[in-house]
């Protein structure tokens, strides 16, 4: 049941940051909003771990894993703007 709620956690999270900071060039679609929100949840219990706003077992909740998958969508559109602009 945690592998669903983290899914679950993890879209609402996608779907909230991509609300939040939308682009042009931003991932779409069920699976990859899915895998934003999951990989923001990540970067925000890895940042809160290491500057002291979380113990070792804790993992952040819905609001570091929205401001986790902005930091994801922000870093995404820097390199893909980039890219874009070397071709």
């Amino acid at each position: 049941m945690s592998v669903l709620w983290t899914i679950m956690i993890g879209f609402v999270a996608g779907v909230i940051a991509k609300f939040i900071m939308p682009g042009d060039n931003e991932p779409s679609g069920f699976i990859l909003t899915t895998i934003l929100g999951i990989i923001g949840a990540f970067v925000a219990t890895y940042l809160g771990q290491a500057l002291g706003w979380y113990r070792a077992e804790e993992g952040a909740g819905l609001i570091g894993a929205v401001v986790g998958a902005i930091i994801v969508l922000f870093v995404y559109g820097l390199i893909a703007g980039r890219q874009r602009q070397a071709i």
